[in-house]
């Protein structure tokens, strides 16, 4: 990175759309250059492992707080949720950060949920850096809101989707106590307390007796083995929905039966990274 001339003014790389010009490092000393090529190689890793790399020069978002850092992958995870049950591209994703992480600079988590949602699309090799030109090409779009205040979490993140028939979709989470378990809160109106797991399944129906065992049995049948379950309603008799975890992914034809069987107006079965 150095020029026989320095600094260089002149050269064609300016031209260039792809290039980003930066400083020469001002690394003199053999100290000061080890340290120097240590940090580019950590980051050179974290970008081939699809990480976020905070200091690059072509990533929104600039240096990452550190209370903000433990939501990234959060948000990743309720963008993964959100367009399961969406089952299409949505138009947009608006990401509203409550409580106190959000006296920090947040922007950073609209580039996490569209990195979310676009592997969730099934995209591959999505990046921090090439998230927002992918999305774009898609015509998703995302935007950040900040609110100091949070009503019943310390922190809350909460993600709103729209459709292109009009239809919206919430999903809430947040990061719980000293360990920051991630937990999502909240889908649409109804209250849950569930651990993002690798495999959920989702279903909306009308609450009656006999749908959670009717469930079990089909999911038994099938050799799946349902980790946790919560049933969340609006009132008794009213619609319900049931959020489960499960040992491995639930097949289409399974979700099918499921469907049909319950009577469910909505059944998604969903797969998150690691």
């Amino acid at each position: 990175d150095v020029f026989s001339t320095e600094p260089c003014t002149d050269s064609p790389l300016f031209t260039l759309d792809q290039v980003v010009a930066t400083p020469h490092l001002g690394a003199s000393t053999d100290e000061a250059q080890e340290r120097a090529g240590i940090a580019v190689a950590v980051s050179v890793r974290k970008a081939l492992a699809g990480e976020l790399v905070p200091d690059a020069v072509n990533v929104k978002g600039g240096l990452i707080h550190e209370d903000v850092r433990p939501a990234l992958p959060l948000v990743e995870k309720l963008a993964g949720v959100l367009v399961g049950l969406a089952g299409e591209v949505p138009v947009s994703i608006d990401v509203l950060v409550s409580g106190e992480i959000a006296a920090h600079d947040c922007s950073i988590l609209g580039t996490s949920v569209l990195r979310g949602a676009l592997t969730a699309l099934g995209a591959e090799d999505v990046t921090y850096v090439n998230a927002p030109g992918i999305a774009s090409e898609r015509g998703l779009v995302s935007n950040v809101t900040t609110d100091v205040v949070s009503h019943g979490h310390r922190n809350l993140l909460t993600l709103n989707a729209a459709l292109a028939s009009g239809v919206k979709i919430s999903v809430s989470g947040t990061l719980m106590g000293i360990r920051q378990v991630q937990k999502i809160v909240s889908i649409d109106d109804y209250d849950l307390d569930l651990v993002p797991t690798e495999h959920l399944l989702f279903m909306r129906y009308t609450d009656r007796p006999g749908v959670i065992g009717t469930v079990g049995n089909a999911l038994g049948e099938s050799s799946i083995n349902i980790a946790g379950m919560q049933v969340a309603r609006s009132h008794e008799g009213g619609e319900a929905l049931m959020a489960l975890t499960v040992d491995s992914p639930v097949p289409a034809d399974v979700v099918a039966h499921l469907e049909k069987i319950t009577g469910a107006n909505l059944a998604r079965s969903v797969t998150l990274g690691a």
